[in-house]
């Protein structure tokens, strides 16, 4: 906890009393670091950027992933655990590898500082993640299951939905905090495919090294609002998480 007060206590301070002096706790407490955030347009659009392609990128990723977990839990088909394996493989590479190769195709279709572009980019990682997680809960849960909806009249997708999708949930909740905050924290691609309209708060906060120095107390309170929404995240899925840790692969 040590860090995290001492991110607040910065964020609180004024540059000089930073620079100053070793001081516990603000000696000349002020708002300013967290009123230049909330009245300064640049740093407004870098969180409502950042929480817009993490969100997509998340429902974009459960979407995909729920029934591509599905198929490789229920079926076995030609080259299953080789596409497994393979999907994988895409998680564990470093997002570097990537860059170049989605700046080319973006910019040849104009996707370029787009919500969307980063939201796909960021999915060729998160995505792989959901469906592993996803694949260890659903292969959890009897093949009885939907083999008793099918006699009773149900289709798949009102079977997927209504029966199979809340027996899951926690899996559910459970790949949705992962995309979320791997998504969240990832700079590299978020970084090098956006310019101005899209820029994320992570390339924001560069703003704060000028030729007079490094604004400390801007820092500090970027800082401490860039971890509200995965606290809020982590809040709202806490019992999913708790379950998910017990009963899936992960």
């Amino acid at each position: 906890m040590i860090p995290l007060y001492w991110l607040l206590n910065t964020s609180f301070k004024t540059n000089q009393e930073i620079l100053g002096a070793f001081t516990l706790w603000p000696k000349n407490f002020t708002w300013d670091n967290y009123l230049t955030i909330f009245t300064e347009p640049v740093w407004r659009a870098g969180y409502i950027n950042s929480i817009t392609y993490v969100v997509l990128n998340t429902l974009i990723s459960l979407v995909v992933a729920l029934p591509a977990a599905y198929a490789f839990s229920r079926y076995n088909f030609l080259g299953d655990k080789h596409l497994f394996f393979w999907l994988l493989t895409n998680r564990m590479a470093p997002s570097a590898v990537f860059v170049l190769p989605f700046f080319q195709l973006y910019s040849s279709v104009g996707l370029i500082d787009t919500h969307i572009a980063v939201a796909i980019a960021h999915t060729l990682f998160n995505l792989p993640l959901a469906v592993w997680i996803l694949e260890g809960f659903m292969s959890g849960i009897p093949r009885e299951v939907d083999e008793t909806a099918y006699i009773d009249g149900y289709s798949f997708p009102k079977f997927f939905v209504r029966i199979f999708m809340p027996l899951i949930k926690s899996g559910i909740g459970v790949a949705a905090f992962f995309c979320f905050m791997f998504s969240w924290v990832e700079l590299l691609i978020a970084r090098t495919l956006t310019i101005t309209e899209a820029k994320p708060i992570s390339a924001v906060l560069t703003r704060t090294v000028t030729g007079e120095g490094v604004d400390w107390g801007l820092i500090a309170a970027a800082g401490i609002l860039t971890i509200v929404p995965g606290a809020l995240v982590i809040y709202f899925v806490r019992n999913y998480i708790a379950k998910g840790f017990a009963l899936g692969r992960v």
